[in-house]
C-alpha cells in the first residue's frame, strides 16, 4: 500500500539511500510541533491494530465474496472517497511517465500485495500466519536494498535476518504438519511478499518524491483499474451482498485506508512516524488475537512463540535500520 511503501521507507531506509526533500517538502520547526506521548500511543495503537485486524476483516469478506472481485470493489470505493478527502488539494505528478510509475508501484502495492494475501487466506492460510510472512517485508526490503545498493547489513540486521525466518519457519512448519497449510496458499502468500517489497523499492527508486495525497488515489484507481475487470473474467464477479460485506468495506476503506492515511499523514509532518511503523512488526500478533476472538482459532503454543521470534527478528532490522538515521524530515502534503 502507499503508506506501507512509505512506512517501510521510515523503517528501513538508510541516511545516505534516502532523496533530500526539496526546501517546498520541508516546514519551520515551530510549524508542526511533536505530539504530546499519550496521543502518540493512541496513534500508534491505532495504527498496528488497525493493521492487524484488517486480516481478519478480509477473511470475513472473502465468506462472501471472491478476492480479486471484492479488492476491485473495495479500491473503487476508497478511491472516491480519497479523492474527495484529500485528492482534490494533492500535487499531481507532473509528467506522463511520472504518472506510470506512481501507478506501476501501486499495483505492485496493492493489486500484487492483496491479490497475492486474499487467496491465500481463501485457500485456507490463517490471518495469523498470513499477517506473520508479510511482516518480513522490511527484513526482506533490508537484504534486498543491501544486495541492489552493495551496502553492508549492521551484524545486529544480520542476526534479525536469521531470528525472523526462523520464526516464520518455525511457525509454517508447525501448521504444515497441522495440515492445514498449502502449498498454493504458500505460493501466493509469498507471491504478495515479493510484490509488496518490489512496490516498496519502485517507489522509492522512482517517485519517492511524488505527494502522498496523490500517489494514494493513483494507487487505488490503478489496482480498481486491474482488479474489476480480472473479479469479472476470472471469477465471474462474485459477491454475495450482504452486512458482513458492506462491515468489511466500511472496515477497510474509512479505518484503514482513509484513516491510516491520516494518521501516517499527521506524524509525518511532526517528524514522528518512524515511532509508529517501526512497531508494524506487532500486527501478526494482534491478527493471531483478532482470529482467535472472531473466529475461536486459538494459536497454539508453537505458533505464539515462533511470531515472537519471527517479530523480535523483524524489530531488530527495522530499529537497527532508524537507529542508524538523524532526524526525518517533515514533509509537506497538506
Amino acid at each position: 500500500m502507499a503508506i506501507e511503501n512509505r512506512a517501510a521507507d521510515v523503517a528501513t531506509q538508510r541516511p545516505e539511500t534516502r532523496p533530500s526533500p526539496p526546501m517546498s517538502a520541508m516546514r519551520s520547526p515551530g510549524a508542526a510541533r511533536p505530539l504530546a506521548q499519550p496521543a502518540l500511543v493512541a496513534l500508534a495503537a491505532y495504527f498496528v491494530t488497525v493493521w492487524g485486524a484488517g486480516f481478519v476483516a478480509s477473511r470475513i469478506a472473502l465468506q462472501y465474496a471472491a478476492p480479486f472481485s471484492y479488492i476491485g470493489v473495495r479500491y473503487a470505493i476508497a478511491f472516491g472517497v480519497a479523492l474527495l478527502a484529500f485528492g482534490l488539494r494533492a500535487a499531481w505528478p507532473a509528467t506522463p511517465a511520472l504518472w506510470a510509475h506512481v501507478a506501476v508501484a501501486g499495483l505492485l502495492s496493492h493489486a500484487g500485495y492483496l491479490g497475492g494475501s486474499h487467496y491465500a487466506q481463501a485457500w485456507g492460510l490463517s490471518a495469523g500466519v498470513t499477517a506473520l510472512v508479510l511482516a518480513l517485508q522490511p527484513l526482506v526490503t533490508a537484504v534486498v536494498m543491501a544486495g541492489w545498493l552493495h551496502e553492508r547489513l549492521r551484524p545486529v540486521q544480520i542476526a534479525g535476518v536469521a531470528v525472523g525466518l526462523a520464526g516464520v519457519a518455525l511457525v509454517v512448519g508447525h501448521r504444515v504438519e497441522g495440515g492445514p497449510i498449502t502449498a498454493a496458499s504458500l505460493l501466493v502468500v509469498t507471491w504478495a511478499l515479493v510484490c509488496v517489497t518490489a512496490g516498496t523499492l519502485y517507489q522509492r527508486q522512482f517517485c519517492a518524491g511524488v505527494d502522498l495525497r496523490s500517489a494514494v488515489c493513483i494507487h487505488f484507481a490503478a489496482t480498481a483499474i486491474v482488479m474489476l475487470p480480472l473479479g469479472l473474467l476470472v471469477e465471474g464477479f462474485r459477491i454475495e451482498w450482504n452486512a458482513q460485506i458492506a462491515g468489511s468495506l466500511a472496515y477497510h476503506v474509512v479505518l484503514a485506508s482513509i484513516g491510516a492515511y491520516s494518521i501516517f499523514h499527521v506524524l509525518l509532518r511532526r517528524g514522528q512516524a518512524t515511532a509508529v511503523t517501526s512497531l508494524l512488526y506487532l500486527t501478526p500478533p494482534v491478527a493471531a488475537l483478532a482470529e482467535w476472538l472472531v473466529f475461536g482459532i486459538a494459536p497454539t503454543a508453537v505458533m505464539w512463540t515462533g511470531m515472537l521470534v519471527a517479530c523480535i527478528g523483524v524489530a531488530m532490522v527495522t530499529r537497527a535500520a532508524a537507529a542508524q538515521r538523524p532526524s526525518p524530515a517533515i514533509e509537506e502534503l497538506s
